[in-house]
């Protein structure tokens, strides 16, 4: 399986995005004449071949020659999309990540996903990286993202429609919730909230070198100078090795006989928020008759710190059992279908080479919500139409 590992040195941006895969192997031609599919205007795509501490690299910038007069609302763009003649597969991963880039916005906003709208030149140049991003993966022939976890700064300020934001911005943040970041002491917008909708909406996680076969190498220049670290993002173009799909993980558990049961259900929320795969409780008979819990979570073993800090923390417990477990999983996707109570994301899962389509938990709560209809309703309906 061929695969696109994108090695945040310096975090994610649009642009960084497309210069990695520019300099990756995509033609700049090719990826001009499938953006011209869109039918927009008032947009110039530059490259320029540049150097950061002393690595090559490519720097993209989208160039806006005419600003439209307008706002646009994601109706607005699934329409251009949608009604260009890029290949079904770009126009598939360009929604998603437009998708979740507004979600993340409605949520931060405390407003809906109707309401929220791109300004004017925003609105354009997220379209080119976005859509540009999933032509590259398309040239490329990438079936698969996964990615290093995610750099971001953590002070000062960046300027923004809706004024100056903290850097992390809310969006990027709200992006990234469940995915493996790192917090670094550079004053500056290390990923944008494009870099993050592209992380969230197409990466499958992160993913050792070990498991795979480099064949190309890209490197995307960001715009700033950052001192000592070198503003690039990486880009792998790689073989996924067969069976790579067993993940190193570990079970960690303990036996507790003297905590309020009320606290449990809390202690599995911090659990998941702190990266298990899973974790759950079984009622088991202790030493001398006593009844008791045994909590489990199951994590992988980069992550082991992590989960143990929550068991020490959360709950009553001296001491932790850690067993090593092989864990493999079915390959696993999201994407949009237009239904009836409008479009859905959908969970893909791939099994023997076959396609099973699942409705998202919270989508379909989404919906529920919004029609005021009972959630089981909302299941019944998008399994029928898909």
């Amino acid at each position: 399986m061929r695969i696109a590992y994108l090695d945040t040195i310096s975090g994610i941006s649009g642009d960084m995005t497309l210069g990695a895969f520019i300099a990756a192997g995509v033609s700049i031609e090719n990826l001009k004449s499938e953006l011209q599919k869109l039918g927009l205007s008032g947009f110039e795509l530059r490259t320029e071949a540049v150097t950061r501490k002393g690595i090559a690299a490519i720097k993209l910038t989208v160039e806006i020659t005419d600003q439209p007069k307008y706002h646009r609302h994601l109706k607005d763009i699934h329409q251009i999309i949608g009604g260009s003649s890029l290949n079904q597969k770009v126009k598939e991963n360009a929604k998603k990540i437009f998708y979740e880039l507004v979600v993340a916005e409605a949520s931060v906003h405390n407003s809906t996903i109707e309401k929220i709208h791109f300004h004017e030149v925003g609105a354009l140049d997220a379209i080119v990286d976005i859509v540009g991003t999933a032509i590259c993966l398309d040239l490329l022939h990438i079936e698969r993202v996964y990615s290093s976890p995610i750099k971001l700064g953590s002070s000062g300020f960046v300027n923004t429609e809706h004024g100056k934001m903290p850097i992390p911005t809310p969006a990027t943040v709200e992006l990234l919730k469940d995915y493996p970041i790192v917090l670094t002491d550079i004053p500056f917008e290390l990923t944008t909230p494009t870099g993050a909708a592209i992380i969230k909406a197409l990466s499958g996680g992160i993913i050792t070198f070990e498991k795979m076969k480099v064949q190309k190498i890209g490197y995307g220049a960001g715009s700033r100078d950052m001192g000592e670290i070198p503003n690039l993002l990486r880009l792998f173009v790689a073989e996924l090795l067969l069976g790579s799909s067993e993940e190193d993980s570990v079970i960690v558990e303990t036996n507790i006989d003297d905590m309020n049961p009320e606290i449990y259900p809390y202690v599995i929320e911090k659990l998941l928020e702190a990266g298990a795969h899973d974790a759950y409780l079984i009622p088991i008979i202790m030493k001398k008759g006593r009844p008791g819990i045994l909590l489990s979570a199951l994590t992988s073993k980069s992550n082991l710190d992590n989960i143990a800090e929550v068991f020490f923390k959360q709950t009553t417990t001296l001491g932790l059992r850690i067993k090593e477990v092989g864990r493999k999983k079915l390959l696993r996707s999201s994407k949009l279908l237009c239904t009836s109570l409008g479009e859905v994301k959908v969970k893909v899962v791939i099994d023997g080479g076959r396609e099973r389509i699942v409705p998202e938990f919270e989508e379909c709560k989404r919906i529920a919500n919004r029609f005021n209809i009972p959630l089981i309703e909302v299941y019944k309906i998008i399994e029928k139409e898909i």
